[in-house]
């Protein structure tokens, strides 16, 4: 619903009135006047035009008549109507020629559509969450997410779980470490809504009652891919029932096996994508975490095992039984 935004600190609809305004323009109204400083608490009454200025002294405001009041507000929305009207019928016209060939063709599958741009994204997003009456299950690698991000994730959430649909998400562990995401999940917290995490995670992914899924097509996200090909949808959805199984409730700690020379759990999962010929920068996406941190464990496995350098650290680790713990 449209809000009054000439006054951030003081919104709501443009169809309604706050009790402050409601009391003071009938004031008004009665006495033919109100003095300027008793609307400061309304500064609405302004903005939808239901005083103006005394023209005989500056610090009294003088009524707009209801009627005359209504009366420009429903010219406006007039107005809109016969323009998105008008509009309406130019967009059938612009149309109507390729009906005919459209008939003539056999009706699209749509298996997989190309969304390129943030806006076409979301769009995408929340139709398909507007058409889920179950589940939703989500892939979110990295760590934190963005305040953005998670305010739109609650708002989702929200309208899913008030329709009665479950949300299902997959974290990687480094997010345990973000307050905005722990923030959001102790506001979803319920029955509905489960999160776990896992050290290494797939790319981002949706998947909306098993029907549809959006899968980013590029690096940057820019570009998406809206999948609703059975068949491709299902495997999609098994893999995240994969990770699922062995990833750890958020509300339980995270535990790690024990491993030789002190190395830990996540130094341990560095050490097998160093073998796998990963450089940093991939390894830091693989697992959630700048490459600075990633940096700063791969220093400390060097340090464990011995290594003076990086070709040496690689024959060490090859060498030794983390990679068996």
């Amino acid at each position: 619903m449209p809000t009054n935004d000439t006054n951030s600190a003081h919104p709501h609809a443009i169809t309604e009135m706050c009790d402050a305004a409601k009391q003071l323009y009938a004031s008004a109204l009665r006495s033919g006047r109100i003095p300027r400083d008793e609307v400061v608490p309304a500064p609405c009454l302004m903005d939808l035009a239901l005083l103006h200025p005394d023209p005989d002294d500056a610090l009294w405001l003088r009524p707009v008549p209801p009627a005359a009041a209504l009366a420009k507000r429903l010219h406006t929305i007039e107005n809109d109507i016969q323009v998105n009207r008008r509009l309406s019928l130019e967009l059938t016209d612009t149309f109507e020629p390729f009906m005919a060939i459209s008939a003539q063709s056999p009706p699209p599958t749509y298996a997989i559509t190309v969304l390129e741009g943030d806006r076409r994204i979301n769009e995408a997003i929340d139709l398909a969450l507007a058409d889920t009456k179950f589940e939703v299950l989500t892939i979110q690698p990295g760590g934190g997410r963005r305040e953005d991000a998670l305010n739109a994730a609650v708002s989702r959430g929200q309208a899913l779980n008030g329709r009665g649909g479950s949300i299902r998400t997959l974290y990687q562990h480094t997010a345990r470490h973000s307050q905005g995401t722990l923030a959001y999940a102790e506001m979803m917290a319920g029955d509905k809504v489960e999160i776990r995490t896992l050290e290494e995670l797939v790319d981002r992914m949706l998947i909306f009652d098993r029907t549809v899924a959006i899968v980013p097509a590029q690096d940057d996200r820019r570009i998406a891919l809206e999948l609703r090909h059975p068949g491709l949808v299902e495997y999609l959805a098994n893999v995240f029932e994969h990770f699922w199984r062995r990833a750890t409730p958020l509300i339980e700690p995270v535990t790690y096996e024990p491993t030789p020379e002190g190395i830990s759990g996540v130094q341990r999962s560095i050490a097998k994508l160093l073998i796998e010929g990963y450089v940093d920068e991939a390894i830091a996406r693989r697992l959630g975490m700048n490459v600075r941190t990633c940096r700063a464990h791969i220093a400390k496995l060097a340090a464990a095992l011995g290594s003076g350098s990086r070709a040496q650290l690689g024959y060490l680790i090859a060498r030794s039984d983390i990679l068996n713990a």
